[in-house]
């Protein structure tokens, strides 16, 4: 699966840990903005424990280790393996998370918490793996295709994206009753514009950033600049760089808001689509992070689907393809258990 299922496989610890009935294993979903914590049942797959989901903010703690160690402490729990799903690329044991200063080491985190085994994985990875676990109502379809019961019998490729303080991008293939998540930095592949109108939003950004990544479009920060070029391009003063305050403006009637909105949405459905593309995720597209459930109602009403669909040759195959937006509150966590489950499955293989 990824490198840390290598290491806890070759672990007669871990071995003799998977083995005990009843262990809690600590999962956590680490953002640029919030950590998320719980707790799930070593012995079951992507079932959290009732009541045990925290979130913290990142700029109130000096570290991960810090967080997590007020974490354990607030619900009187000591744990011997975490899985820590993280906003970074991960090298060598150790992440950085790609918008906050924390630099994160399995070997320290270890030792900080006093924990045997910590996995550390890409917090898009937990949630391609997620989609292993969710039920019908975790999910809204965007479109006319509706959600396929998972079923690790069948073989499936699927994509994963997602704004909130960044874009994730990830991707799950299941073969042979395995799952295989995908890590990758997609959200910091290049911008691509499709009409006219997009071409003038770019040639704004290109005179703030230079190159342009997907996620300075699709996430937090990303509708605010959308919004900031908007006010540019008609000559208007920007009132806010608050996306809370975007939202809420456009619901008012600010049609600058409802602007940056709507190319949002629709910027959103074409890389939703170029993902199914390149990743060959003909199984479906999952819309995963903190803005999705927020921005729901205006994805369903805006030209998402439309730009998703809108391939040229390969449009009669895109309008085949689930674009599906997760709503459970904590499917980071749901992920980051359902690795753990396969590490501990693993480890006794």
């Amino acid at each position: 699966m990824n490198n840390a299922a290598g290491r806890f496989r070759d672990s007669g610890s871990a071995r003799h840990f998977a083995r005990r009935a009843g262990t809690r294993v600590l999962v956590s979903d680490v953002g640029g903005t919030n950590a998320r914590f719980g707790l799930a049942e070593a012995g079951s797959r992507g079932v959290l424990v009732a009541g045990s989901v925290r979130e913290f903010p990142v700029a109130g703690f000096a570290s991960l280790s810090e967080a997590a160690g007020s974490y354990l402490q607030m619900q009187g729990e000591h744990v011997d393996l975490a899985v820590f799903a993280v906003a970074g690329r991960i090298v060598d044991d150790e992440v950085r998370i790609t918008n906050h200063p924390w630099v994160i080491s399995r070997e320290q985190t270890e030792r900080a918490l006093g924990i045997s085994h910590v996995a550390l994985i890409n917090d898009f990875a937990a949630q391609a793996m997620a989609i292993t676990c969710l039920q019908r109502d975790d999910v809204v379809a965007i479109g006319p295709q509706a959600w396929r019961p998972f079923d690790a019998r069948v073989p499936r490729t699927y994509a994963v994206i997602g704004p909130g303080t960044g874009l994730g991008v990830g991707g799950l293939l299941v073969r042979n009753g395995r799952c295989y998540p995908l890590e990758t930095e997609g959200g910091h592949a290049g911008f691509a514009p499709v009409t006219v109108a997009d071409l003038r939003l770019l040639e704004c950004l290109i005179g703030r950033f230079g190159r342009v990544s997907c996620e300075r479009l699709v996430s937090g920060p990303g509708l605010v600049n959308l919004y900031s070029a908007v006010c540019e391009i008609h000559g208007q003063t920007q009132e806010t760089t608050e996306p809370s305050a975007i939202t809420a403006r456009a619901a008012a009637g600010d049609a600058n808001c409802q602007r940056a909105i709507e190319v949002f949405c629709a910027a959103f459905g074409s890389m939703a689509g170029d993902l199914v593309l390149t990743h060959g995720a003909w199984d479906g597209v999952f819309l995963a992070g903190g803005l999705v459930p927020k921005l729901l109602p205006a994805l369903q009403a805006s030209s998402f689907r439309e730009r998703f669909e809108s391939k040229g040759r390969f449009s009669s195959a895109l309008a085949e393809v689930p674009s599906l937006a997760i709503v459970h509150p904590s499917s980071g966590l749901l992920g980051a258990a359902a690795h753990a489950a396969e590490l501990l499955h693993a480890s006794n293989a």
